[in-house]
């Protein structure tokens, strides 16, 4: 697919007839149908008529499919993570790992729907890491380190560099070897039972 000019570069004049609401409501619109029915299918007149919105407007606004999913996926990147310090580190990451099941469908599919569209994109590729996957690693990464200045594990603990490997890729994988996103209970265990014992930490007791 050719390159387009990203988001952030288009001229003034295009970024002058929408407002802010209206931006975020177009961008949740233009995600929510990737997720239905994926990249190739997306198409900017099918964005017009979910939000009701002309297509010349679009058009004058980011003049491509391309440039509006880039503008969609950049705008929609968060740190949910990062609010996560529950003092220590196994808590950290049962906390990190019910957190990331909240948004695990939407994100999951997400990920599938673009998935065959950022093999040819590397501008697709880099905002879909931005928007879901940068974030989310840094944080847990943070976790680790803090772990780690707490002397919970040693720095060069073996496990410790796929902890977000382990915690994001599952969110993946769940989809195709059980045909069901990683849901709050599943990507907990999956935390307590294989997450936690690969750095030799035990899971806090429950809250009765």
């Amino acid at each position: 697919m050719p390159q387009e000019a990203a988001p952030e570069q288009a001229s003034p004049s295009r970024r002058s007839k929408i407002t802010p609401e209206r931006v975020q409501e177009l961008y949740a619109a233009t995600l929510d149908l990737l997720r239905e029915s994926g990249y190739e299918s997306l198409t900017m007149e099918s964005v017009a008529s979910r939000t009701r919105c002309g297509k010349s407007t679009l058009y004058r606004q980011w003049g491509s499919k391309a440039e509006l999913v880039l503008a969609a996926l950049h705008n929609n990147r968060g740190m949910r993570l990062g609010h996560i310090d529950t003092g220590s580190l196994a808590g950290d990451l049962l906390a990190a790992a019910a957190e990331i099941s909240s948004s695990s469908g939407r994100d999951t599919a997400l990920m599938h729907a673009l998935s065959h569209a950022v093999m040819q994109s590397p501008e697709l590729l880099c905002a879909l890491r931005e928007s879901l996957v940068v974030p989310e690693i840094a944080a847990i990464d943070a976790m680790v380190a803090r772990g780690v200045e707490r002397g919970e594990i040693a720095a060069d603990h073996p496990a410790a560099p796929y902890v977000p490997a382990q915690l994001m890729g599952v969110l993946r994988a769940r989809p195709l070897l059980g045909e069901a996103y990683a849901d709050d209970d599943f990507l907990v265990r999956f935390a307590r039972e294989a997450v936690l014992p690969g750095l030799g930490l035990e899971a806090p007791a429950p809250e009765s």
